[in-house]
């Protein structure tokens, strides 16, 4: 893993700011797993002008891209070009980054974590293995809904989920975590149900079904969660937030158009209104992490 220490957004912090494990500055070796890339179609439908593919009823509210978001836009190309490489092998992906950033954690100490779309499942992990060093978790729609993809209404019926394939046996993540009652590594021992979908505009979930069991480390620690108005997550994430509260998991709930911040696709921090998105974070960051830290 590649860290870099930045001037933090937040007066009082110090950020770091991690390439994964064999992706970017942190290099990849021949012969551990292969590697694959977001493609530009992919980029432009789900992240950058998902109002110009509205295969979701929410895509038609994003305006906070700067510029087309299209390919040939000079943001849009530069953006792209950010897209690097990553290992394609989930398992060991996983594997590699809660190694590291454990060991980055052990290093600097107490930190609040952030956690973004893909990256989301290695924050769940991480708070699991070291519950003592995380001191909260910002979710900026994680990786999700729990346990398998969603794909079905109201997404069109040519939609590919991000991501497609990566799947999370334990709910929140592809590697175990602690429950309690315990379950190991027996993933099957988590009992699933079907719950309806709220209304038309959102998917059904998985939860747990009975006896539910308590993300036992993860509730220890509290929790952040930002889903803006016209990401594809607007459609899903209810299920990941429905599920660490079933789990005992205090989570603090933003719904971005609730709180008067409108028009953002999936990559929030790097949209029009990015400082008016952080104006609702920096608060429960120092109500959490105190007035000196790590983030």
């Amino acid at each position: 893993m590649y860290c870099r220490v930045l001037t933090s957004p937040f007066p009082g912090y110090t950020v770091y700011l991690t390439d994964q494990a064999q992706r970017g500055r942190s290099p990849w070796l021949p012969g551990s797993g292969d590697l694959t890339a977001l493609s530009v179609g992919t980029a432009e439908e789900q992240f950058t002008a998902p109002q110009d593919f509205p295969s979701y009823p929410q895509a038609a509210a994003h305006t906070q891209w700067p510029g087309t978001g299209l390919a040939g836009d000079a943001i849009f190309d530069a953006f792209y070009a950010s897209q690097v490489q990553y290992q394609s092998n989930a398992t060991m992906q996983a594997s590699y980054n809660n190694a590291s950033y454990a060991a980055l954690l052990d290093k600097i100490g107490p930190a609040v974590v952030f956690a973004h779309s893909q990256a989301g499942p290695f924050g769940w992990k991480l708070g699991d293995v070291r519950p003592e060093l995380v001191k909260g978790i910002v979710a900026l729609e994680p990786e999700g809904p729990p346990f398998e993809n969603y794909d079905g209404p109201p997404f069109s019926p040519d939609y590919i989920h991000p991501g497609a394939g990566r799947n999370r046996p334990y709910g929140l993540t592809l590697l175990p975590i602690e429950y309690e009652p315990p379950i190991g590594a027996d993933s099957s021992l988590l009992v699933r149900q079907n719950v309806s979908a709220p209304n038309a505009n959102l998917s059904s979930c998985i939860l747990q079904g009975e006896p539910v069991r308590r993300l036992v480390n993860l509730a220890k620690i509290p929790v952040l969660f930002l889903t803006s108005e016209a990401s594809y997550h607007a459609v899903y994430d209810h299920c990941t937030v429905d599920y660490l509260r079933q789990a005992g998991v205090s989570v603090n709930y933003i719904d971005l158009p609730k709180a008067g911040m409108f028009g953002n696709g999936h990559f929030i921090f790097m949209e029009l209104n990015n400082l008016e998105t952080a104006t609702l974070i920096s608060p429960w960051i120092a109500e959490h992490a105190g007035k000196e830290g790590a983030s």
